[in-house]
């Protein structure tokens, strides 16, 4: 501990502020993508949402692409309490993301090792000194010279790589562990469309179909294939943690002590944000700006849940300022609904890949509860690691090898 340093973070790095990118350019679809606050978790990292994501279609200005490696710091939150505020991401690719307002491009001396600096922006000690510096009734902003001025308590840059490459391993295999769910709901996605979609479901050749759907399927209504009831009130102050899903229109907004519906529960927006559909294996609390599925009337649940993310329902919208889901608007719908031994035979393809998927993400957790009970222990220096031998992970063995040391001041 005595060749740590403490000093303020001005003497190691500067912050450059991002474009103001023109809304008329934002799209679904493009080659960049504009990456925001809401791009990065609140435990830190970049997180992406699929063809959510918002793309931009105008002249680029090449000085706000970013390159992979670069360390993005969140300047203004998205919320009153400041949950984002600070966070920190890495940028995994090149000539992929956009510097967007609101988010600083970090370049630092050599004194600072990058990794470890990442893992100190997403320590709470930091959060709390960018928070109390901060400015905003509403929306807390920060600025460079606010950063500049937040202490560090700084190691050797050997002790900073080992310390980094602890808490990278467990980046690493958390994010690991998100790639496999990814690929297993790819390839439950794929087995619906395959079946259900093209019909080339087992068995399709000698299947007699008339207008082209199976003869054993029932053509109904979507009110006669499931029932939607709108989600409960629960306000911010009536919240009391516990270890129950809060789900709003678009994912998991907390944990309460109390829940209203059994697994499994499948939701989608009803009210602000429309189309996502999500599935939780576990007693939650749908809130009222979503939908829940409170009677699958005889069909599979997976089934369900695959057909509703298939059926576009942000195209449903009745709200002239808000967008809205009318049930009333859906229920109508005709659709040809699979015999129900097809749909057992697709749960005993889709139910092990989520019950696969349920384990990994209880793993990452557990992972993510371990990571936040040493970073602050080796931040600190109140565990040492200097003396250690400690293996470097791939990601961060492969970066040391082929970037340089650091990176110079903006």
């Amino acid at each position: 501990m005595k060749d740590w340093s403490e000093m303020p973070l001005g003497k190691l790095l500067r912050i450059k502020h991002g474009f103001a990118f023109k809304g008329e350019h934002f799209s679904d679809r493009g080659d960049y993508i504009l990456l925001t606050p809401g791009n990065v978790y609140p435990t830190g990292g970049l997180k992406l949402k699929g063809d959510k994501e918002t793309f931009y279609t105008g002249d680029i200005p090449r000085a706000y692409v970013f390159a992979k490696g670069d360390l993005v710091l969140v300047m203004t939150d998205l919320t009153q309490d400041a949950s984002i505020l600070g966070g920190a991401m890495l940028i995994d690719k090149s000539e992929l993301y956009l510097h967007n307002q609101r988010l600083g491009l970090v370049s630092h001396t050599a004194e600072i090792y990058r990794r470890f600096l990442y893992q100190y922006f997403n320590w709470q000690f930091f959060r709390d000194q960018v928070k109390a510096s901060s400015n905003g009734a509403t929306v807390k902003h920060t600025s460079p010279g606010r950063i500049y001025q937040c202490r560090i308590f700084r190691p050797p840059v050997s002790t900073q790589k080992k310390i980094a490459a602890v808490l990278s391993a467990y980046d690493e295999l958390i994010e690991t562990n998100k790639r496999r769910t990814e690929l297993m709901e790819k390839l439950a996605e794929e087995t619906y469309r395959e079946w259900f979609v093209r019909l080339r479901f087992p068995g399709h050749e000698n299947v007699k179909k008339v207008k082209g759907v199976p003869e054993t399927w029932d053509n109904t209504r979507f009110g006669k294939f499931c029932m939607l009831k709108r989600g409960y009130d629960l306000p911010d102050k009536n919240v009391e943690p516990g270890e129950y899903p809060v789900i709003a229109s678009t994912s998991i907004k907390t944990y309460h002590h109390e829940f209203k519906v059994n697994p499994p529960v499948i939701t989608t927006g009803r009210s602000g944000s429309l189309g996502t559909v999500l599935m939780v294996h576990s007693k939650a609390w749908p809130l009222n700006t979503a939908l829940y599925v409170k009677d699958f009337l005889g069909n599979s649940p997976y089934f369900v849940f695959y057909t509703l993310k298939g059926m576009k329902l942000e195209n449903f919208n009745s709200g002239a300022g808000v967008p809205t889901l009318n049930r009333n608007h859906i229920n109508g719908i005709q659709m040809a609904v699979p015999d129900k031994d097809l749909q057992s035979r697709f749960d005993s393809v889709v139910v092990p890949l989520h019950n696969q998927k349920v384990q990994i993400l209880k793993a990452n957790a557990i992972l993510t509860q371990m990571k936040a009970a040493f970073l602050p222990r080796l931040l600190s220096g109140k565990l040492p690691v200097a003396t250690l031998d400690i293996q470097f992970p791939p990601g961060m063995a492969e970066e040391l090898n082929t970037e340089p040391t650091a990176s110079s001041h903006a």
